[in-house]
């Protein structure tokens, strides 16, 4: 540890840490002042210290209040943990109690996986964590893991192919892709032949363009090689491309055009969206969706995630 860390770190205090937690959760000095028994001075010095150990403004005064920075959002979910562990030490419980805690998990997934499984995972926090939260953001392949590896994700769920090591990763559920038709389709009833396949209008998930001039892209022959690959535009009657698989459902639904999909998703949506749910005319192929996370991680609170992720699947019909 250099000396810079370890004078940073005697800056640090438990105190310090609370007023952070407050602040980004209340947004105004003078409730949190109330909330911790503290003078609204202190809560100033406090913040002024805060700044100076963290090398930002953490909250710009606004009209509404205390509006964080992108660096103090960042930093919220560590230091709850901080927070936690602190707790857990001076207590002498080394446990995770979701119904005390403030933490927020971070999760990284394709937006299908969230739609599966969110509104789930919202009904587990009301009941069992109220004060606790969870974050999604959309990653796929090699970024959902190195956000893992970052520690910008606590979990990350998705189709990966070889797990690199310092992961550990387990199977949540299998899947593989349908056709989906909205009900009144005028030519589509139950099922679907190669040649009707290929001669109605499809809307394809997919960016054929690349990525824009300030992404990175992303590796193509990675993509297909973990989610296969399906009839393209070449055989197909494109007409659309769009990022996203509930995008594409929302198009089938209003329109008569065709679209592929995963099964677990549209089978979840079909009767909500007025969908028919089609074997595809092609091999179908089939995936497993897994969780990561790092190895050696002693997180008690991502364990329990874990777990409510896994009810998440389960209860789906």
């Amino acid at each position: 540890m250099s000396d810079f860390d370890s004078l940073q770190i005697r800056k640090v205090d438990g105190g310090l840490l609370l007023v952070f937690r407050e602040l980004l959760i209340r947004g105004r000095a003078g409730e949190v002042a109330n909330h911790l028994g503290l003078s609204p001075s202190a809560i100033s010095h406090s913040l002024t210290r805060l700044r100076d150990l963290f090398g930002d403004p953490l909250f710009i005064r606004r009209s509404h209040g205390l509006e964080p920075t992108q660096r103090a959002i960042e930093l919220g979910p560590r230091i709850e943990t901080l927070i936690e562990l602190l707790d857990a030490a001076v207590s002498g419980d080394a446990g995770f109690d979701p119904a005390r805690s403030r933490r927020r998990f971070r999760i990284s997934c394709p937006d299908d996986v969230a739609s599966l499984l969110g509104d789930r995972l919202i009904e587990s926090f009301r009941a069992d964590a109220p004060t606790a939260s969870f974050s999604i953001r959309p990653a796929i392949l090699e970024r959902a893991l190195r956000a893992v590896r970052r520690g910008e994700a606590d979990v990350a769920i998705g189709v990966f192919g070889q797990i690199p090591r310092g992961y550990v990763s387990r199977p949540l559920y299998d899947d593989e892709y349908c056709v989906i038709a909205s009900r009144e389709h005028p030519q589509v009833q139950g099922s679907v032949d190669l040649p009707t396949y290929l001669s109605i209008g499809h809307v394809l998930v997919g960016n054929p363009d690349g990525a824009l001039a300030d992404e990175t892209p992303f590796d193509r022959e990675a993509i297909s090689a973990t989610y296969g690959e399906m009839p393209g535009p070449e055989v197909l009657r494109t007409h659309g491309y769009v990022t996203a698989w509930e995008t594409a459902m929302l198009m089938v639904c209003q329109s008569d055009i065709l679209a592929d999909c995963p099964r677990r998703l549209a089978a979840r949506f079909a009767d909500r969206l007025g969908l028919q749910v089609l074997d595809p005319p092609y091999p179908c192929f089939r995936f497993q969706v897994r969780w990561v996370r790092r190895a050696g991680s002693n997180d008690l609170g991502v364990d329990w995630l874990l777990e409510r992720i896994a009810a998440a699947v389960e209860s789906q019909p």
